[in-house]
């Protein structure tokens, strides 16, 4: 990557059509990137998304991150539509608000559940399209984490574990597949989406008003970080950028 944008250079966003995603699908485009908005249910908003994202060639892909078999065949997919790939955004991810000290509310096989949707099926989709990204010689992979990882303070325990696998797996990852890909985790705190069912909006005020810099942290804060990471940290690899105002000091 250089400085003198993302044109020619093709991005698959997992989770797409909402939220982080869909920022981070708006601002990769917004430098020249043709962007593929991978989505599970949202395919009314992807294809909306997909229009409206300035310059041509953008596609939508239908992507389940728990259909773990299908990912060789998505692969195979993204590379007859664009005959390459230079970066991925691995967003897609669900969690669902439950007390840490409420082990009744998270028994085994729903925190196996969270562990496949936010670190297992990240793996299965970057292995799938490893291939793709060393082709081109100079791929990207930012993973969407959270400061979760290393709090062990977050929606659940489960999530928590998730995350902080995906923050290890990504140290693990630069380090295997350097230099023909960089890998790394963009880490925010409690971001203004609907992703956690339940949580306020007087609670994200709450939170932001004890924080450093005193505000919440949006969608956009975050997409600026991951085009930063494809962009601008062209020496980082295997490390989290935080993204969180200040709330983990």
């Amino acid at each position: 990557m250089n400085n003198h944008g993302l044109h020619g250079k093709v991005a698959l966003v997992t989770g797409g059509s909402s939220g982080i995603g869909a920022a981070s699908a708006q601002a990769l485009a917004a430098q020249g990137a043709r962007v593929i908005v991978g989505y599970r249910s949202g395919a009314d908003r992807a294809r909306s998304l997909a229009a409206s994202l300035p310059g041509e060639g953008h596609a939508v892909l239908e992507l389940d991150l728990s259909a773990l078999a299908e990912h060789a065949a998505m692969a195979e997919r993204v590379a007859a539509m664009c005959g390459r790939l230079d970066v991925l955004v691995n967003s897609a991810g669900h969690t669902r608000k439950i007390a840490h000290a409420d082990l009744a509310a998270l028994p085994p096989d729903l925190f196996a559940e969270l562990l496949q949707a936010n670190v297992v099926g990240a793996y299965s989709i970057t292995r799938a399209l490893l291939p793709l990204l060393q082709a081109g010689g100079a791929g990207v992979v930012v993973n969407v984490s959270s400061v979760s990882a290393f709090t062990g303070s977050g929606s659940n325990m489960a999530y928590c574990a998730a995350k902080a696998a995906l923050d290890t797996m990504t140290m693990s990852l630069a380090r295997a597949f350097g230099p023909q890909v960089r890998f790394l985790c963009v880490s925010p705190a409690a971001v203004d989406t609907a992703f956690v069912e339940g949580r306020s909006r007087e609670e994200l005020l709450k939170k932001a008003a004890a924080t450093p810099l005193g505000r919440v942290v949006t969608p956009q804060d975050v997409a600026d970080a991951v085009l930063a990471c494809v962009t601008h940290l062209r020496t980082a690899t295997g490390t989290r950028i935080v993204v969180d105002g200040g709330h983990t000091l």
